[in-house]
């Protein structure tokens, strides 16, 4: 199984941490909102996308793991 990144909208208060720590995937909107790129995350950025999830200060980026395509 692949791992896709998410984010919990309702409990994302904007911090911007996720982008910070994961740049190659997530880019922040114009009110500091994450963008994420929906593709799953790739083996060698999983690291990057595992320290930027334990890093959101409101457990508002999760990891889920997808079927493989």
């Amino acid at each position: 199984m692949k791992l896709q990144l998410v984010v919990d909208w309702i409990a994302c208060d904007a911090h911007g941490t996720c982008a910070e720590l994961f740049p190659e995937w997530v880019t922040l909107d114009e009110w500091g909102y994450p963008i994420i790129d929906g593709r799953p995350v790739p083996k060698d950025l999983e690291g990057h996308a595992r320290r930027a999830v334990a890093a959101c200060p409101v457990l508002a980026l999760q990891l889920r793991r997808v079927p493989r395509s």
